[in-house]
């Protein structure tokens, strides 16, 4: 069984476990910040950084994510994005998503365009990616950006995520229809104009997306694909500032939306998926019963059964 191992930041190794959401198990080793098993691989991220990706497509699967510990110059330029000679200065659309690996809140995905002429403002501002940025700094630059920047929000509340999935729908199907109808949104805004490229914050494999959007259309019931100049790269936000714009106001809509929730159970609400999830959860079910969570919570993951074993006891 082939296994390739990786030393990553904390900051990739969050982004990892967003990215690997729908494939998360629920037993993790000791040490272990998750695992996750798709078609042909098994992923384990530790707390010393280390990865481990093991099964056949563990090369594949590992190259996404950095220089791996094994021969994989074949698999390179099937994953690796290509991109235009300068891209990082040219006019892009770039979208991101935000509340994909949080338990409680609603998905936020978005699309902002940036203008080459824009990007030294946007340098000086501070924009990068949202994860190393704290909440009042999220807060100030989306309120700065929503102002500059042509752009697209789309929210999906967890009522309907919760029913998209009960229906068979995965999480990466509804993103990549969420990502083609923002993405559309702001070529509409821009028309005639037209970007130098569009790039997404890859989540899945290309031709997995436009799978997904020509074969579901319950979300965005949206016949046309964005598929003109459209590029994919993990760690999009390094690639280029539109999807570090796209990202921080994602996460904006996103604090927006849990503030709101918070509001209406009547407690702070978490965020992410851990043991303090698992207690909000059960204390919510206590007060309102487990249909309490369809509206405020993605209740396929693995923290129901965990909040509901707290209740029992």
């Amino acid at each position: 069984m082939s296994h390739v191992v990786l030393t990553l930041s904390s900051n990739d190794i969050f982004k990892m476990k967003t990215f690997y959401t729908p494939h998360l198990q629920a037993k993790v080793p000791a040490g272990a910040i998750f695992t996750a098993k798709t078609g042909n691989s098994s992923i384990t991220a530790y707390k010393s950084g280390k990865v481990l990706f093991q099964g056949k497509g563990a090369e594949v699967e590992a190259v996404k994510w950095g220089n791996t510990t094994a021969p994989i110059k074949k698999q390179i330029s099937k994953t690796k994005a290509v991109l235009p000679p300068n891209f990082s200065e040219l006019s892009v659309i770039g979208s991101d998503e935000a509340g994909t690996g949080d338990y409680f809140g609603p998905m936020t995905v978005v699309a902002a365009y940036v203008k080459k002429e824009q990007i030294p403002l946007l340098k000086e501002l501070g924009v990068r990616d949202s994860k190393d940025l704290t909440d009042q700094k999220i807060i100030s630059l989306a309120q700065q950006l929503i102002k500059i920047t042509p752009y697209s929000l789309l929210v999906l509340h967890n009522e309907k995520y919760n029913t998209f999935q009960e229906r068979g729908m995965t999480q990466g199907k509804m993103k990549a229809l969420l990502h083609n109808k923002a993405i559309l949104n702001v070529l509409n805004k821009l028309s005639p104009e037209k970007p130098d490229g569009i790039l997404i914050d890859q989540f899945v494999e290309k031709n997995t997306y436009y799978k997904h959007i020509a074969n579901e259309k319950a979300i965005a019931n949206e016949k046309a694909i964005a598929n003109e100049n459209v590029y994919f790269s993990t760690k999009g936000e390094g690639v280029h500032l539109a999807v570090a714009a796209a990202s921080i106001i994602a996460r904006y809509a996103f604090l927006k939306q849990m503030d709101k929730l918070s509001e209406t159970v009547g407690m702070t609400i978490p965020r992410g998926a851990g043991k303090q999830v698992d207690i909000a959860a059960a204390s919510i079910i206590k007060k309102h019963g487990v249909k309490g969570l369809h509206s405020i919570a993605k209740t396929h993951f693995a923290n129901t059964e965990k909040a509901l074993a707290l209740v029992k006891k």
